[in-house]
């Protein structure tokens, strides 16, 4: 007698913003819960500048991460912009996922965005980030006061960095995802274009290798990608500053400090793409370009005003 085919396990698809407070991990929980970079990560705050999304394959879920700016008093026109997309990724997704720095506790930023979270209505989970570097007589209380604020669906306490905790958070996010089509193609990893990725990881390497008040008023563009017939690619990147001041610092003596980014830049770009790139930078002082209603749409972001 033959065997009976046993129905397959329907398909489940959804979107999960991951929302937070400056420098609490998102990208760094984003990259380790997708295995691959498709966010990028600097130990300076404001890193991310607009939703990205990463796609996550948990059995028959599809996980769509959407890792946000973080949230902060806005000032600049870009700032507002930044805001504004970690709110719109919060009230599109299916589900949130509130991030919070394990070290820094229940700090008034976390606790206003705990309350506008409430406030939207949407299911949230809590995830207490880098609970390894804390006393775990301290977790509990921290746990208990968040979730006083909001009724948490779930709660997590894991180490980002380290990957630890990560596997119950797949498992029960696949869980929770709506039943449904999936939305990219199962061997997707990010909807981030590739010039915008070019950009993002020059800009990481800004950030990496300058300090004070430089990486925050720098953003960068890809002017053009070529394509060779050896299978390379010519990347030509402009790193926009806004004072004449900032550009030197960029350039470096000699020109070693844009060097060493484009040479940090190239190698993973090449490991990204698995492909040769012939990688060339260029610094330009642009004063105002926060300010630039186009520059800020450039970004993939919304002019607030």
């Amino acid at each position: 007698m033959s065997e009976v085919a046993q129905p397959a396990e329907p398909r489940r698809c959804g979107l999960v913003a991951v929302v937070g407070a400056p420098n609490a991990g998102k990208s760094t929980l984003v990259n380790a819960l997708a295995g691959s970079k498709v966010s990028i990560v600097s130990p300076k705050p404001q890193t991310t500048r607009f939703r990205i999304r990463a796609v996550v394959m948990q059995g028959a879920a599809q996980i769509v991460l959407v890792d946000t700016p973080g949230i902060f008093a806005p000032r600049r026109r870009l700032d507002r912009a930044m805001v504004a997309a970690a709110w719109g990724g919060a009230q599109d997704a299916d589900l949130a996922v509130l991030i919070v720095d394990a070290r820094a506790g229940l700090t008034d930023a976390v606790r206003e965005i705990a309350e506008k979270l409430k406030q939207g209505g949407r299911k949230v989970m809590l995830l207490l980030n880098k609970a390894d570097l804390v006393d775990p007589p301290r977790l509990l209380p921290l746990a208990q006061a968040l979730n006083e604020i909001l009724s948490f669906e779930e709660t997590f306490m894991v180490s980002a960095l380290k990957g630890k905790g990560l596997d119950r958070v797949l498992a029960v996010l696949a869980q929770r995802m709506p039943e449904g089509p999936w939305l990219f193609p199962e061997d997707d990893l990010s909807d981030l274009p590739q010039r915008m990725l070019a950009a993002e990881i020059v800009r990481e390497q800004v950030l990496r290798q300058t300090h004070e008040e430089v990486p925050h008023h720098a953003t960068v563009e890809t002017e053009s990608w070529q394509e060779r017939k050896d299978g390379s690619a010519r990347i030509d990147v402009t790193i926009y500053v806004t004072r004449s001041t900032q550009k030197a610092i960029l350039i470096g003596d000699g020109g070693a400090k844009v060097k060493g980014i484009g040479q940090a830049a190239r190698r993973e770009l090449e490991a990204l793409l698995e492909r040769r790139i012939h990688l060339f930078v260029n610094v330009k002082e642009r004063a105002g370009w926060d300010e630039e209603r186009g520059r800020i749409r450039a970004l993939g972001l919304d002019d607030q005003g």
